[in-house]
C-alpha cells in the first residue's frame, strides 16, 4: 500500500474564502489507483515555515510515502512551495518537474513559470503540482507512470534494476 499525503497550499483556501478544486481532483485521482490510498489531506497558507514543517511531519513521523503539494509554485509573492520544499528535501528529481513543464507547453505557454520541484526525503517521494485542477490533472498523467517505481526504488526494492 502506498500511503498518500495531499497539502493544498492556499491561503484563501485557508481561510474558507475561496473552495479548494485542486485537493479533490488529486483525491479523485488518486482513489482510481491500485494500491494507493490518501491517508492525509489539509489545506495550509502559504508560509514557508507551515509548509515546511507539514512536510517534515508527514515524513518523518505520518511516514507518508508519497506526498502531493499543489499550490504555490508560481512567481507571485506569495508563492513560497518550492523554497519549503527545498529546504526538507535531500535528493532532488528534476526529471519529475522538467517533464511536467515540457508537458504543459503543449497546453499553455505558462507553463514554463512553474517553479515546482520534486524530491525525495528519507523514504518518501515529495511533488509539488500546480494549483489548478485542470493542471493538476494534466501533471499526475504524465507523472504518475514513474512515481510507484521511484517509491519501490526508496524502500529499497531494487530487484527490477538489474
Amino acid at each position: 500500500m502506498i500511503k498518500v499525503g495531499i497539502l493544498v497550499i492556499s491561503d484563501k483556501a485557508s481561510r474558507g474564502e475561496r473552495m479548494d478544486g485542486s485537493g479533490p481532483a488529486i483525491k479523485k485521482i488518486v482513489s482510481k489507483l491500485p494500491s494507493y490510498q490518501t491517508t492525509k489531506y489539509e489545506i495550509i497558507p502559504d508560509e514557508k515555515e507551515i509548509i515546511s514543517e507539514k512536510l517534515k511531519e508527514w515524513v518523518d513521523k505520518d511516514r507518508i510515502d508519497l506526498i502531493l503539494t499543489s499550490g504555490g509554485t508560481g512567481i507571485g509573492p506569495r508563492d513560497v512551495t518550492p523554497e519549503a520544499t527545498k529546504e526538507v528535501i535531500e535528493k532532488e528529481l528534476p526529471g519529475f518537474a522538467e517533464t511536467m513543464r515540457i508537458k504543459g507547453l503543449e497546453k499553455t505557454p505558462f507553463s514554463m513559470l512553474s517553479r515546482a520541484i520534486v524530491g525525495t526525503r528519507k523514504k518518501s517521494l515529495i511533488i509539488n503540482l500546480p494549483g489548478s485542477p485542470k493542471a493538476v490533472k494534466e501533471n499526475l498523467e504524465v507523472i504518475l507512470p514513474a512515481v510507484k517505481h521511484g517509491i519501490e526504488i526508496l524502500r529499497g526494492d531494487t530487484s527490477h534494476c538489474l
